[in-house]
């Protein structure tokens, strides 16, 4: 695909009516997708762990948007008592979901452990994504077009799940188990796609992943050496903004063309930056076998079993 070719938020259909989930929506590429979704119509719930922050991130859309429909709902992913409260509200509210970004996350903190007792960025990243994922099935299965984007990384590349040590309790390093939960969020989004498929679900499951992009997340979550390292690569002379990299989430959840089971992220060279394409999972990730563990894993971990129903 050329420079003139690529595709832009122009090319989002009118999402009137759409109800969006994108959780970590105050900020970095949550902001830039919520803020394009609200721009073609969609009502979208901002889920995030900091309302204050959220309701200033509305103010900073519906500056630009008088008549934008958003909404702020605390949601901290680490927390699983939270997630199943914020799944039981939304139920309370809502009688559909239309899609779910799975886009919140973590990026090399010192270890610590989740309320639950799992390491941070794997509890966040996937465990807590895979909760809600489940939870909200049943109001995904009735959505228009329904579908759920989980977003990954180019560093899934170099991760692995360390099944005899997922919390880091015997060997931890910050961006092993970073690598690991994106690891994780990749072979979840695939598996959750075979799932869907077998039951003849509506449901979409898609990836994406948006390059080397400029955020928060390098400057506020690591600390020492990787705060340094990764703040000063996020420099916008490597890295690109946050709306060029919320580009491969906004195709994977809007543009008709988009297919389930598909990875998308930038066209640029080594996928660092460039406009969305179809791109490919490391063999590891897509591995069926590594699939079934990993889910059978999160089950236990997250004690949710995802029920799949089809629709009536």
């Amino acid at each position: 695909m050329t420079q003139e070719q690529r595709w832009t938020v122009d090319q989002i259909p009118d999402q009137t009516e759409r109800v969006i989930v994108v959780t970590g929506a105050n900020s970095g590429l949550g902001l830039a997708t919520t803020r394009a979704l609200a721009r073609q119509g969609a009502h979208v719930i901002l889920a995030v762990r900091d309302e204050g922050k959220g309701h200033r991130a509305v103010a900073e859309i519906t500056a630009e948007q008088p008549a934008a429909c958003l909404e702020v709902r605390h949601l901290d992913l680490a927390d699983l008592d939270s997630v199943r409260a914020f799944a039981d509200q939304l139920h309370t509210d809502h009688a559909r979901l239309d899609v779910l970004v799975n886009n919140a996350g973590v990026m090399a903190p010192p270890r610590s452990l989740s309320a639950q007792g799992h390491e941070l960025q794997f509890a966040c990243n996937h465990l807590g994504h895979f909760a809600l994922t489940g939870l909200l099935l049943d109001l995904l299965t009735v959505g228009r077009d329904p579908r759920v984007v989980t977003v990954s990384s180019i560093n899934h590349r170099q991760g692995r799940i360390h099944f005899d040590d997922v919390a880091g309790e015997r060997s931890y390093s910050p961006m092993a188990f970073y690598n690991q939960s994106k690891f994780a969020n990749s072979v979840f989004g695939r598996e959750l796609h075979r799932r869907l498929i077998a039951v003849g679900s509506p449901v979409r499951s898609l990836l994406a992943h948006p390059g080397y992009t400029a955020t928060n997340l390098q400057t506020s979550a690591p600390v020492g050496l990787w705060r340094v390292v990764l703040g000063r690569m996020g420099n916008p002379l490597f890295a690109q903004t946050a709306d060029d990299g919320a580009l491969p989430q906004l195709y994977a959840a809007t543009d008709p063309n988009a297919e389930s089971g598909q990875f998308i992220g930038p066209d640029g060279l080594a996928e660092l930056r460039g406009g969305p394409t179809r791109v490919q999972l490391s063999p590891a990730a897509a591995d069926a076998g590594t699939g079934r563990r990993l889910w059978e894993l999160s089950e236990h971990l997250t004690d949710v079993r995802f029920v799949f129903p089809t629709p009536g």
